[in-house]
Order: C-alpha cells, then structure tokens, then sequence
C-alpha cells in the first residue's frame, strides 16, 4: 500500500490485473535476451488476447515485409480459469459485505484519525483542569482509526501458455534456462509476481512441450517452438466495472456515545445523593 490518508494506493484484483501482473514479469523482470543476426537483443513479448491489427500497429517491427512475425519471440496467452472451492486462501468466503451503500467486508488497514483524536485529546484536556489550557501532555485513551475495507477476494485458478519461438536452437536454450531454474529453484516450484501492491503465486508444469521442423528438409520457415505451462493463483475483489459500491470502503470507528437527556423543571438534581448531588452546576 503506497499511501494512506486522501488517497488510498490499492486497486482491485481482476483477470486484467493477474494477467498484467504476469505479462510484465515475463517482459520486464525476467527481461530475456539472446544473439540474433543483429547482435545481443532483448527478446519481444507479445500478448494474443490483443487484436492482430493493434499488434501490427503498435510495434511494427514485430512484422516483416509480408507480415509474418519476427524470431526469436515470446507470446503469453491465457487459456482458461477456474473456481477451485478447495482453495479459499487466507480469507474465508463467508465475509459477507456491510448493508449499507459503502460496502465493503474485509479491513485492510488501520491509521489513526491524527485530527479527530486531537479535538477528543483538547476537550479532555480542558476539562480535567480549571484554567482551560489544551497544551501538554495528557493520556487520551480516546482514540479513533479510518479503517479501510474492500470486498472479500473470490480465489481462483488461472493457466497461462507461454509459447517461446526461435530460429536456433541456441536461442531456444537461451530462452528456456531461465524458466527451468524458476520450476527447480524453489522447494514449491513456484514463484511470485506483483502488481497494483497485489501479490500472486505462480506454478510451472515439469513438463515443457517442444516442436521444431529442423528435421524436415522442406521450403517451410525453419523454427523451434517450446511451450512452458504456468498456472497462477489469483483472486477478484469487487465486481470490476459493474461495482456499484466503492472499491475501497473508509469507516471510521466509534470512542464515545452520547445520549441526550431532557432537563426538568425543579432542577438538574441526583435525588439517591446526600452530597454533591448536583448533576450539572
């Protein structure tokens, strides 16, 4: 959370925001490079839910001259999710979201009220004195937080193809290294990406699925082809666009109740009191 107070840095998770958050580890964090016939090159990442006329448009070098793509290239595509009710993670589903036009079900953060404790601080302060002075130190137990809540997170399972395309196999190997030391490096086989202060888990299937035409003495484009399985647990706050409510609920928490009284005609007296029976002088 980058910051607290006017404004609050936390978005919602989405499927845009788990597949965002992965395209840029690929592209930005593992950053892969290799030789081509133009020396030591960064290696494009491009994402296939994209329409094919943005992708032409948007970097045309992808492209040669009769618009087929460049090698060595890296593509993510997302191939389906699902709801797994055995995986609930840290937050249990039944949290359901406050009545009122706020919403929200699920606090996140606690950050005292610097303003509002103060003005509970003075008024005490000047009470428990005959001078009226405000100033000094004083043990104010009367405290109040900004509590910010947000709906709580639907866990689910999303699988990724990552489909990494060369004309050499030395690129290819290039390319694969770094995958294989994230499937053996960790004890989970797993790795982590973050994005929008969300933070999610990713897995990567043993198996990496490799088809190449070296082998065929054809006219066809010679290429190496490898495909690397990846599965994410993610979860949706919220229900993107359609939310009606705020994303990020602010509520501040209750330190006094007052409740009002009607005065009486013969005075404001404690009759069971002998002495000092006066309520209110």
């Amino acid at each position: 959370m980058q910051k607290i107070g006017n404004e609050l840095g936390l978005q919602p998770s989405s499927l845009e925001t788990i597949d965002l958050g992965l395209f840029r580890y690929v592209d930005e964090d593992l950053n892969l490079h290799t030789k081509t016939n133009k020396g030591y090159e960064k290696v494009p990442v491009i994402w296939l839910g994209a329409e094919r006329s943005y992708q032409i448009k948007n970097n045309k070098e992808l492209r040669d001259n009769v618009g087929k793509l460049r090698l060595p290239l890296m593509s993510i595509n997302r191939e389906n999710f699902e709801l797994d009710t055995g995986f609930q993670g840290a937050i249990k589903p039944n949290l359901f979201e406050q009545a009122d036009y706020k919403g929200g079900s699920f606090k996140i953060a606690s950050v005292i009220n610097q303003e509002k404790t103060r003005n509970f601080a003075n008024k005490d302060k000047a009470k428990s004195i005959k001078n009226g002075d405000e100033t000094g130190r004083y043990k104010n137990k009367k405290i109040v937080y900004d509590e910010y809540y947000v709906p709580t997170p639907v866990y689910m399972n999303v699988s990724y193809t990552i489909t990494l395309r060369t004309e050499y196999e030395q690129q290819m190997n290039d390319l694969l290294a770094p995958f294989i030391k994230l499937r053996g490096n960790s004890p989970s086989n797993s790795f982590f990406y973050t994005i929008d202060n969300h933070r999610y888990e990713a897995f990567i299937d043993s198996s990496f699925n490799e088809n190449q035409n070296s082998t065929n003495i054809g006219e066809e484009e010679r290429m190496f082809e490898t495909k690397v399985m990846i599965k994410v647990l993610g979860y949706l706050t919220g229900e993107g666009t359609n939310r009606d409510k705020p994303k990020v609920t602010k509520r501040e928490t209750v330190v006094e109740i007052k409740i009002s009284r009607e005065r009486v005609v013969l005075g404001d007296e404690l009759p069971w009191k002998k002495k000092n029976n006066k309520y209110r002088e």
